[in-house]
């Protein structure tokens, strides 16, 4: 049977919101009346939520379980459902129903009018502290200025994708990923569509400050060479400053002035041009790891258990 609708979920220890999720997605796509799979992907879950997605999956032939070896991350999670899914029409959710599956439905009727992807955007976020939001809104609005590909603004990675679309993605397996800025980089007809994001129904967040961290660097050096362009120019403007300084130093030495007599000066000097130095040095590092990282070659993930790919 030809599958119409594939819904991705990556579950990391989200026992609690299983059941719901499975019940709400249902639900929704019992009213399209079209063939329909729930990609489970389970990445490293350790409070039982593996054995969750193997039971819902005896009962309920929609779901297509994914297991993983070990946790890789919901970036890796995205990419196998990818892989994994047999639908027309491919959607990426979150399994603690903040993003709401009912909004399924108007997503795909963008898909119907010809849209091959479709976005959601929160135009208001429940359940999250003024941190979060501001810290948030500051990364997207970075991400769109300094990237070479203009993600949408305050979108994640809940979004509907045509066949096509999902086919180009497959095809690009690097390492370090940001699935919302792949789906921007490959063009096609796009859409986004308004929804309040609700507060989390169980459990605790994957994503803390740590990791929202590392998502925004990989984001950063996947699209973009400005951290580089950076560093280039806060050389320029130190040796600029160097130069000037040398001659306006000396005639002050000539003419006996005690304003920059010891070693405060030298010591400011050196302490700034060393912190330029190893911060250049940082940033070049970050990219040199990723290239050393696609160089090994090893597998994005590892399965323990899954179904046939199709």
């Amino acid at each position: 049977m030809k599958i119409t609708y594939s819904i991705i979920a990556p579950i990391y220890n989200e026992r609690e919101n299983l059941a719901e999720l499975h019940r709400r997605v249902s639900e929704v796509m019992k009213q399209t009346s079209k063939p329909w799979e729930l990609v489970l992907v389970d990445d490293g879950s350790t409070d039982g939520s593996t054995e969750m997605i193997r039971e819902l999956a005896k009962k309920d032939k929609h779901i297509r379980p994914v297991i993983f070896a070990r946790n890789f991350g919901h970036q890796i999670a995205i990419t196998a459902g990818w892989d994994y899914a047999r639908g027309d029409a491919v959607v990426i959710i979150d399994a603690d129903l903040q993003d709401p599956p009912e909004l399924i439905l108007e997503m795909s009727q963008k898909w119907q009018e010809g849209y091959e992807v479709v976005y959601a955007v929160r135009a208001e976020r429940e359940g999250e502290s003024w941190f979060k939001l501001w810290t948030a809104s500051i990364f997207y609005r970075i991400i769109f200025r300094i990237t070479d590909v203009k993600i949408p603004l305050d979108t994640g990675d809940f979004r509907l994708m045509d066949r096509k679309v999902v086919n180009v993605l497959k095809s690009m397996r690097e390492r370090h990923r940001f699935p919302r800025g792949m789906s921007a980089w490959v063009g096609f007809k796009q859409i986004g569509v308004e929804y309040k994001r609700a507060a989390r129904v169980a459990g605790e967040t994957k994503y803390p400050f740590k990791k929202m961290f590392r998502l925004a660097i990989n984001a950063v050096t996947s699209f973009s060479y400005f951290p580089l362009q950076v560093a280039t120019f806060v050389g320029f403007i130190a040796a600029g400053i160097s130069i000037i300084a040398i001659p306006i130093v000396a005639y002050m030495r000539i003419s006996g002035s005690s304003a920059f007599f010891g070693q405060a000066t030298t010591l400011i000097a050196v302490l700034f041009l060393g912190g330029v130095q190893l911060i250049s040095l940082g940033i070049l590092g970050e990219y040199i790891g990723r290239l050393y990282d696609e160089a090994k070659g090893r597998p994005l993930y590892i399965v323990r258990e899954a179904p046939e790919k199709q």
